[in-house]
């Protein structure tokens, strides 16, 4: 097995192990996101009108959302990761960068899933009633995990960027308010214009009108392509800044 790959995995661990540590960020990260999708079906949704049932329509929405909290995780743990000084001796055991911070997105990754899968299961027992045929179901899947893992480079790269992990903290509520102005719990017709036009070119919105769609049985046409895209570029970004940003920091 490649040294890259062995020390991703090792890493990858560590990050784990951390996380399951820290009980109390562990416990927000998976509650929040069951706690935003009681308070949208139950105090909200009856005065949302999206052409359906609101659980069916918002479950996708808190989907995304749930990744944005997940990946706010990653920034700290990074900068926490920076500010300790463990990256000296990961350097004096010719661990790689690339492979400290794949280590904290795989984790980031696997940490989401499960959250993932709590409010999924959560919708289904609210009455939300996907109707996707074995191929949606797994073209959902794909697209989440891609979703995830761009999302999660890119709070690794402002773990980086921030020099404290409470600022890290900060940075990172950009990602999670990004799903807000989109289709995510309203239909972006509602919105004013200006807001719509942000709405309709922003990477959340292609994403959830994907899941919606793949998850419901409906039609999607070209969205998924735009999502991916989106979630391609993203990443390639985020990675790239990533690498720099970490040279800068230690050499």
């Amino acid at each position: 097995m490649p040294d890259a790959l062995i020390h991703t995995t090792a890493m990858a661990g560590r990050a784990i192990r951390l996380s399951s540590r820290a009980v109390d960020a562990l416990v927000v990260a998976l509650a929040l996101p069951l706690m935003l999708l009681l308070v949208f079906v139950y105090l909200l949704g009856g005065a949302i009108d999206t052409g359906t049932r609101y659980i069916t329509y918002v479950v996708p929405g808190i989907l995304v959302l749930c990744a944005a909290f997940g990946a706010a995780n990653t920034a700290v743990a990074v900068s926490e990761d920076m500010k300790g000084g463990v990256v000296d001796r990961f350097r004096a055991l010719d661990v790689s960068g690339t492979a400290m911070l794949a280590g904290h997105v795989i984790a980031s990754t696997l940490r989401n899933l499960v959250s993932t899968a709590l409010v999924l299961g959560a919708g289904l027992l609210m009455g939300f009633r996907p109707d996707a045929s074995a191929a949606g179901w797994l073209a959902a899947g794909a697209l989440l995990v891609a979703f995830l893992v761009a999302i999660s480079w890119l709070a690794a790269a402002v773990g980086l960027l921030a020099r404290t992990p409470e600022a890290a903290g900060g940075f990172t509520f950009f990602m999670t308010f990004l799903p807000y102005p989109s289709s995510a719990f309203v239909p972006v017709e509602s919105m004013p214009g200006w807001l719509r036009a942000f709405a309709d070119h922003q990477p959340a919105t292609p994403v959830i009108e994907s899941l919606r769609g793949l998850l419901l049985g409906q039609p999607v046409g070209s969205t998924p392509y735009a999502a991916l895209l989106w979630c391609a570029g993203i990443a390639a970004v985020a990675v790239a800044l990533s690498e720099r940003l970490f040279r800068l920091r230690t050499g």
